[in-house]
């Protein structure tokens, strides 16, 4: 008998948010351990805490 796969399901999520200086859109992780800048004006979207990104831009849509 072969040992089956275990599927690792999280709760981390892609965010999809919009820069408040450009109004550019990007996705990113919800759970980033880094700074995420916008790719468009440079403008810093997240700064990392304990666990979560702290977003400092509109979120428009959580993926699942």
């Amino acid at each position: 008998m072969r040992p089956t796969k275990e599927i690792r399901i999280t709760k981390s999520k892609f965010i999809k948010v919009r820069c408040p200086k450009c109004n550019f859109e990007q996705n990113i992780f919800g759970k980033a351990t880094m700074r995420v800048k916008c790719l468009k004006c440079n403008y810093q979207l997240t700064r990392p805490a304990a666990s979560k990104a702290k977003i400092k831009a509109k979120v428009l849509e959580v993926f699942k």
